[in-house]
């Protein structure tokens, strides 16, 4: 098997390496997360679309490790080549695979496009392989293009305002230096693409595909996952195109909840918090106010990282003995200590003061900057980066 020694190569938001032993220790502290916090039985059989990273891998870990589950996960991920690693998602889901096998938990992974009919009738066939009823989908899926199933239209997403041009504040990732950017408006069809890719179309087709084919349990419970977050990052979030792709998300919630509640489940979204991910970095503005928004909640003692925070999900919401408390538009809150009117305001008052100059003494920006390196495995205590690592990795 090759071994290769394996360094970060990093442009912005941009990492084109991963680590095996780096994600695969990132993964194991996911199921430490998972054990210590969760009741340790609950569900029979889950099945996670967009399993391989973020809050995707964290409920996969949760549910095969912290409700004894048995799971199908869905992802699209790029195994090894030769002596060029894989990308993080693999890895991670290669020492899932193998914390699953010595824990005597079932795990199947389906690696292909989730958007596709042919992915979804494999993950139906692993389910049936498994016996047992679905108890919980988790629909994690982020992606930046969606090819329609039905035909050869290729659906692309952007991060613009609805409204005028957005300028703000943001931090440059090569450089370090808060500066200003400008977002041009988006066009209809921008607008219209990035609901197809994010909206909930995909989720609706994934719940009618599962039901048809019988694999569902009656008390069958689904969740998706949106943000909202702060004023300053509302023009070009809630209020832009990506905004207008979760409302998409959010109304399928209700409507699959009107159907699914009749028999005893639900459907719901799961507003987060935000987090480091590969995602959130590439959205301007967002990397400065998350930088912002870990001081604050480090200082009070209220934050919270992926798994931490979808054990706490599933712990006080999503366990089959609980009943979600709802917002007022029917949604799952687990931001709500990110959007404490305390945190908020201190987080909105460094906002106006940080520059270049201050942006370490106000933000934790170094930790911003370790948690992204971390999703790809680099900068995790305890591994030897100088040493020669076996690239190949199997997802059984």
């Amino acid at each position: 098997m090759p071994t290769a020694v394996i360094n970060p190569r990093i442009r912005g938001f941009i990492c084109t390496t991963a680590h095996p032993a780096g994600c695969a220790a990132n993964v194991r502290t996911l199921i430490d997360l998972a054990r210590k916090g969760s009741p340790g039985k609950g569900l029979g059989t889950v099945l996670v679309v967009g399993s391989s990273a973020g809050f995707g891998l964290a409920s996969l870990a949760t549910s095969l490790f912290g409700y004894g589950a048995d799971a199908v996960g869905v992802c699209f991920e790029r195994p090894a080549s030769g002596d060029k690693p894989a990308t993080a998602g693999f890895y991670n889901l290669a020492e899932m695979h193998r914390q699953a096998t010595a824990a005597g938990r079932k795990l199947t992974t389906i690696n292909g496009d989730a958007f596709s009919h042919a992915v979804k009738q494999q993950a139906i066939a692993a389910l049936k392989a498994l016996g047992k009823p679905v108890d919980l989908v988790v629909y994690s899926l982020a992606s930046p293009k969606r090819k329609d199933p039905d035909s050869d239209t290729l659906w692309g997403s952007v991060l613009k305002p609805l409204g005028d041009a957005y300028t703000a504040k943001t931090v440059d990732l090569d450089t370090d230096q808060v500066k200003e950017i400008t977002i041009p408006t988006a066009s209809a069809e921008e607008k219209a693409g990035t609901i197809k890719v994010m909206g909930g179309e995909d989720w609706k087709l994934w719940i009618e595909v599962l039901s048809a084919a019988g694999v569902l349990a009656p008390t069958c419970r689904t969740v998706a996952y949106s943000y909202i977050g702060p004023k300053v990052t509302h023009p070009i979030y809630r209020a832009g195109t990506i905004g207008a792709a979760k409302d998409h998300l959010e109304a399928t919630g209700r409507e699959l909840n009107v159907r699914m509640a009749k028999t005893g489940g639900g459907a719901w979204v799961s507003v987060n918090k935000a987090l480091v991910t590969q995602a959130s970095s590439a959205i301007p503005i967002v990397p400065l106010y998350i930088a912002l928004l870990y001081k604050v909640m480090k200082e009070k003692g209220t934050h919270e990282e992926t798994g931490e925070q979808i054990v706490r999900l599933f712990r006080e919401q999503l366990q089959p003995s609980k009943q979600p408390k709802l917002d007022e538009q029917g949604r799952i809150r687990v931001d709500d200590w990110e959007m404490d009117p305390g945190v908020q305001a201190e987080v909105h008052r460094r906002w106006l003061a940080v520059d270049s100059a201050n942006l370490r003494a106000l933000g934790d920006y170094d930790g911003f900057r370790t948690g992204f390196r971390r999703l790809f495995g680099f900068e995790v205590p305890g591994v030897d980066y100088a040493a020669p690592v076996e690239v190949s990795a199997e997802l059984a």
